[in-house]
This record gives C-alpha cells, structure tokens and sequence, in this order.
C-alpha cells in the first residue's frame, strides 16, 4: 500500500481548509497532526476581491508569493491536498 502524501514530499502543494483561508507551498513534511510548507502564501479571501478559484488558476501558470517562510498547518483544518502542478486552469 502506498501512502499518497509521501509522493507530494518536496512538490508545491495547495492545502485547501473548510475556510476563507488556503496555504500553497512547498510540502516539507506530514506528521500525524501538521502539514509543513516552507516558502508558503496563507491567503485569506475575505482580504481581497479574488475568488478562489480564480487565485487558484493564477497560480498554476506562475510562482508562488510566498509571505511565509515555514508554516505547520493543522490537518484537522485541511479538507483537502492538491499538487500546485495538478490545478486545470480554464
């Protein structure tokens, strides 16, 4: 059996929560209770006009703005994981 976050070890990620907030960067490590990114963007939507999905496209042509150099993001707050590289832009 393999475990499907090993592969993402060292990939740009999106952690996606069940809030207005997501986290994109470059997956460090996962422990039974933290994701850890390193050169992260926390973005928070209710700080700007940009839908998610629309921030979500951007980013898959482009780099990341980090404003976090680590980050440790708890997993009871993620809803989902997706590799940066796995996003379809429209």
């Amino acid at each position: 059996m393999s475990y499907p976050l090993a592969e993402m070890i060292g990939e740009d990620v999106i952690l996606d929560t069940g809030t207005p907030v997501v986290y994109v960067g470059k997956l460090l490590d996962v422990t039974e209770h933290t994701f850890v990114l390193e050169d992260a963007d926390m973005h928070d939507f209710r700080d700007g006009h940009v839908q998610k999905e629309q921030y979500l496209a951007e980013l898959s042509g482009g780099e990341v703005t980090v404003n976090r150099k680590k980050v440790v993001v708890m997993r009871a707050t993620v809803i989902s994981v997706s590799k940066l590289s796995d996003i379809v832009a429209d």
